[in-house]
């Protein structure tokens, strides 16, 4: 069990974990911390086999407002050395894995952004796989803003999901923008009100994690993020052997059985 005051809360019920960034304080802006923490939290899902989706969400009014540049460490100690800054402090801060080792999970991700969410908050957020998001919240980039790039991985998966011009907009201006507009150019899936977002985000996790079969979820995901990357004619060959290896699974029967029986279906757990 995860204690309140630790920088990431963890809670699992119904098939469902629940990850909580936990430094309301500061908007939970990425640290050391966090990143320790968030990278436990995921192994813990990973490895539970009760566990069938994950939902992560922050405290308090902001989901993740970027890097906690006012933390007073490397940051600050640097003296103006750009060579310490760059070895010391931003590995520290980043932790050791980038924002898309979301992407590599084998279970799906549900971002619920609850406020603001900035910088390598923003890039964690668009490295899950589905995205709910509060009325009114604030997103941004900022690198450029910050004199920084486009950090761990957003260049890449920015442009997929809003296309080229949004995402050139978005980096170049580092402008603030709500979820209305971050819905519009699909950047989040659905945009609900704040007081409902949790359940929302909860209930369609809960949904999958009672409805699709675990195994599916992970090959799925897992062809997704790679197919993008390759030509039709090797996607759809590697199709092809992914589903002659589903034809033998018991998940094909129990699929089909409870549909016909018209009830719930008792897929067995990831191995």
């Amino acid at each position: 069990m995860t204690a309140a005051d630790d920088a990431v809360l963890y809670d699992a019920s119904a098939g469902v974990a629940l990850i909580t960034l936990n430094r309301p304080d500061r908007l939970n802006a990425w640290g050391a911390d966090i990143a320790a923490g968030l990278h436990a939290a995921t192994d813990r899902a990973e490895a539970d086999p009760e566990v069938r989706a994950i939902v992560l969400t922050g405290s308090g009014r902001g989901f993740c407002a970027g890097a906690n540049l006012g933390s007073g460490g490397d940051l600050q100690d640097s003296g103006g050395d750009s060579q310490k800054l760059s070895e010391n402090a931003v590995a520290q801060l980043v932790g050791k894995r980038h924002p898309y080792f979301l992407t590599e999970l084998r279970k799906p991700v549900i971002a619920a952004i609850n406020g603001a969410c900035a910088g390598i908050g923003l890039t964690h957020a668009l490295m899950c796989d589905v995205r709910f998001a509060a009325a009114g919240a604030k997103f941004a980039t900022s690198f450029a803003r910050r004199g920084l790039i486009a950090e761990h991985g957003i260049s890449w998966i920015l442009p997929r999901l809003a296309g080229w011009g949004a995402a050139m907009d978005l980096l170049l201006s580092g402008r603030t923008f709500l979820a209305e507009e971050a819905r519009e150019l699909g950047l989040v899936n659905h945009v609900v009100e704040p007081g409902q977002l949790l359940d929302r985000a909860m209930a369609y996790a809960a949904d999958i994690a009672a409805n699709c079969s675990p195994v599916s979820l992970a090959v799925i995901k897992a062809q997704a993020y790679r197919d993008a990357l390759d030509d039709v004619a090797a996607v759809s060959a590697r199709a092809e052997a992914l589903m002659n290896e589903s034809l033998t699974r018991p998940d094909l029967i129990e699929g089909v059985v409870s549909f016909l029986e018209k009830r719930p279906p008792n897929f067995p757990p990831l191995q």
